[in-house]
């Protein structure tokens, strides 16, 4: 008979060895299978598109960079650059590895598939945020470009992904990045969030849960070495300031007009009136497409007219339609109330 102090030490070992085996994104069988799909047209690309965005960054792109960035060998690396020479796409000039004109455009490819998927995750299904960029990943690599011009049809032509970066246009154009990580700011300056780096994983995760997204508007209250407090769209958020440098801003030189920050749906009453001025970024996929096809798009006119007995649903007049709509509903809608005398006038 075993006895139970053996048992339990055979099960914790058992379990940590699944645990090994099978832990999300770090396990050994993960990492077996990232290796099993990076063939050598994968790993190119990959190269390719890592060089890229060290150019677009102006950064310099190296044998070194390449192996952190592909998690493989030094001498992986240099076997990789040596074969990206040979097909022209890069040159060694001796002060890092800059693309060719053949080189660039093959990248600027793989990165226009990558952020059109992204941005079809976002809109069209209910993939979690902080797997748009692995999917992507997975996806880039297996689309023939005309496919990619008729996802970009399908999606209206997009200009950004959801986290704020350009898609590259079919013929290769892409505008230069723009804005300054939130940290640079002086406390109490404003700015307009333009990009969320994807990149690490856990860090991306923090700013989901704070749902930060792009367009969003903020005012930096604080930055220290421990902590950074600002405000996003009225709401107040703390993140360290590792999470904080990862957010992009384009700073507002002067306060305009709807700057805001602006009530919500929900707070109107029962013969208030107001004028949607957006949805909440972080609104994505179907849920976003519902209240747009609603009719809540910038600049339609909604009147709060019967409320429930339990204070939801709420029934708003939208182009002339009476529509009930629930509280997590109208949290995402940001309005600008109308004064009491443009109530009566409308």
């Amino acid at each position: 008979m075993v006895h139970p102090a053996t048992a339990l030490l055979i099960f914790a070992l058992l379990a940590s060895l699944l645990a090994i085996l099978l832990w999300p994104r770090r396990g050994v069988a993960v990492r077996l299978l990232r290796l099993l799909r990076m063939t050598e047209r994968v790993r190119l690309e990959d190269a390719l598109k890592h060089l890229y965005h060290c150019e677009y960054d102006s950064r310099e792109g190296s044998v070194e960079s390449l192996a952190g960035a592909l998690e493989i060998s030094r001498a992986l690396a240099v076997r990789l650059v040596s074969r990206l020479e040979a097909l022209e796409l890069i040159r060694s000039d001796g002060h890092g590895l800059p693309l060719t004109e053949s080189g660039r455009e093959y990248a600027l490819r793989i990165v226009r598939i990558h952020r059109l998927w992204e941005r079809y995750l976002a809109d069209r299904t209910n993939v979690s945020p902080v797997d748009w960029h692995e999917e992507a990943e997975r996806r880039e690599h297996t689309m023939a470009p005309a496919e990619a011009e008729e996802l970009a049809a399908k999606m209206g032509f997009p200009v950004y992904d959801p986290h704020g970066d350009p898609i590259p246009t079919a013929d290769g154009e892409l505008p230069l990045s723009a804005g300054v990580a939130l940290t640079a700011l002086k406390e109490g300056q404003k700015g307009t969030i333009v990009h969320l780096e994807d990149e690490p994983r856990e860090v991306f995760e923090q700013l989901v849960a704070a749902k930060l997204a792009p367009l969003m508007q903020l005012e930096l209250l604080e930055a220290s070495p421990e902590v950074v407090r600002f405000t996003a769209d009225g709401e107040s958020h703390e993140l360290e300031p590792v999470a904080a440098t990862n957010i992009t801003v384009l700073p507002i030189a002067a306060p305009a007009a709807d700057v805001g920050p602006f009530e919500r749906l929900t707070d109107l009453r029962p013969g208030e009136g107001a004028t949607v001025v957006h949805i909440a970024p972080t609104c994505q996929g179907p849920q976003r497409r519902r209240l747009l096809d609603l009719g809540l798009v910038p600049g339609t006119e909604v009147e709060a007219e019967l409320e429930g007995a339990l204070k939801e649903p709420v029934a708003y007049r939208i182009r002339g339609a009476l529509i009930a709509l629930r509280r997590q509903q109208t949290d995402l809608v940001y309005v600008k109330k109308r004064g009491a005398g443009q109530a009566e006038a409308v």
